[in-house]
């Protein structure tokens, strides 16, 4: 396990007081491991969990050639050997195929099948032509007009879909609606996944209210543990809510010992690491763990500290000799490599939630042991004139809408200051302005970050 000093020395140009986003997610990627632990669950509760192994497709699907709907099957070879090629095509009907059971009978090269969706294939029998081109010349024959179909059409293959001993999922994979009902078609009722990860989180400040506080002057609302609830247990983690903690040291100090002696994997908390912030909150960070504190060149968002907290003991005491390389020195005490990964957030509504989506959120699934990949940015015109100053990463809030000809738009939604939060409920994304972007002209092209699936 790398110290923070070593992950710095590994990053080019490395400068805690000026940071880009692209810089924060190269560290972050160093920083966290992946969970190994595994459970095997029901695919009933497997949705939003992540693979721990290869899923290996135990059958063929579909497990036999079968019509993919209702018509009658017959040899397509009839379909080139008719005498007059333009001329309807009369068959006769030999039975009738049902799903669930492959028919026993036997049939000519002039005879047809009344099939149903689903059902196995007869024998010698490759194509099907739907019931609504079909007509009964009499009782016993049909006709459907040439020139419709070609040989093997409305027919599914056996293995089409998988092949047996072939892989239908791969380790890391997120399992989805999706992926649960295409493990249910191979007979697979349970499956091994990552535990979940548990994650703590608490907002600071003698400002913040919690629900159900009267108000009072100079004090807020918590908006934050609410919106890191939501974002937690959307992405699928364990979540452990510490409330909201007082500044003072004694009370955060308690905090973090609480969340790692709980399991925590990760650590998140609001507020109390801005410039100006209290000295003793980040002292007392520095005594619990190791940890940098960061200014990252980005809007909003620019104070961040990251690290690892761990239970402390004493010095030198409860870790044995056989066990000593297993301790990290930080600060002035020893600990156990079990610490948990401290994501210190700014305060802001706003801030809180960019920063995660940008920094927290793909950290976190790595740490799950996800091997998605970052979100993808869509192109769209922005309909305004957005100023931008580079040497910076900016994120606005803005609502995607598609244009009378196909195209994306985005517009930015209102006021885009750090404590907004109702211009971040009407927007659906993101509008990221890179590092070195400058302004914006109304018309060009800019990234955006679809909420979908975080938010």
């Amino acid at each position: 396990m790398k110290t923070l000093d070593q992950i710095a020395a590994e990053l080019q140009g490395y400068d805690p007081q000026a940071l880009s986003a692209s810089d924060v997610n190269a560290f972050l990627s160093r920083l966290v491991e992946p969970v190994t632990q595994t459970e095997t669950v029901h695919l009933f509760d497997a949705l939003g969990r992540i693979l721990a192994v290869d899923v290996v497709s135990p059958l063929s699907v579909p497990p036999h050639d079968n019509s993919a709907m209702d018509g009658y099957a017959f040899n397509g070879a009839m379909l080139t050997t008719a005498n007059t090629p333009d001329a309807p095509l009369t068959l006769r009907v030999a039975g009738t195929a049902l799903a669930g059971k492959a028919w026993t009978g036997t049939s000519g090269l002039s005879d047809c099948v009344k099939i149903m969706t689903g059902a196995i294939m007869p024998t010698g029998l490759d194509t099907v032509i739907p019931l609504e081109f079909v007509q009964h010349t009499d009782d016993t024959h049909i006709s459907f007009p040439a020139n419709l179909l070609r040989p093997g059409d409305n027919r599914r293959l056996k293995g089409e879909d998988l092949i047996q001993g072939q892989s239908a999922l791969q380790k890391g994979e997120h399992l989805t609606p999706a992926a649960l009902g295409l493990m249910a078609s191979l007979g697979i009722a349970s499956v091994t996944v990552f535990r979940q990860l548990k994650v703590a989180y608490f907002s600071t400040g003698d400002e913040v209210l919690s629900l159900g506080e009267p108000p009072r002057e100079g004090a807020v609302y918590d908006s934050n543990r609410y919106t890191v609830y939501g974002l937690l247990t959307r992405l699928g983690c364990k979540v452990i809510d510490l409330g909201v903690v007082r500044d003072d040291p004694t009370l955060l100090e308690a905090a973090f010992q609480n969340a790692v002696a709980q399991g925590a994997d990760a650590i998140i908390s609001s507020g109390g690491v801005s410039v100006g912030e209290a000295d003793h909150t980040k002292a007392m960070m520095k005594k619990l763990g190791d940890v940098a504190f960061w200014r990252i060149a980005m809007r909003p968002g620019r104070p961040m500290a990251v690290g690892r907290i761990a239970q402390k003991q004493p010095k030198n005491q409860g870790i044995s000799t056989e066990h000593a390389d297993d301790a990290i020195s930080m600060g002035t005490s020893s600990y156990q490599k079990n610490s948990a990964v401290l994501f210190g957030l700014p305060g802001n509504p706003v801030a809180v939630m960019v920063t995660f989506l940008a920094f927290v959120r793909p950290a976190l699934l790595q740490m799950m042991g996800s091997t998605a990949k970052p979100l993808p940015l869509l192109k769209a015109r922005s309909t305004d004139a957005l100023r931008k100053k580079a040497g910076r990463t900016e994120y606005q809030r803005g609502t995607v809408s598609t244009a009378l000809d196909g195209s994306l738009t985005v517009k930015i939604t209102g006021n885009q200051g750090s404590g907004v939060l109702s211009s971040m409920v009407q927007a659906n994304g993101l509008i990221v302005l890179h590092h070195d972007q400058g302004n914006v002209n109304a018309g060009d092209t800019v990234d955006v970050m679809a909420f979908e699936g975080c938010i």
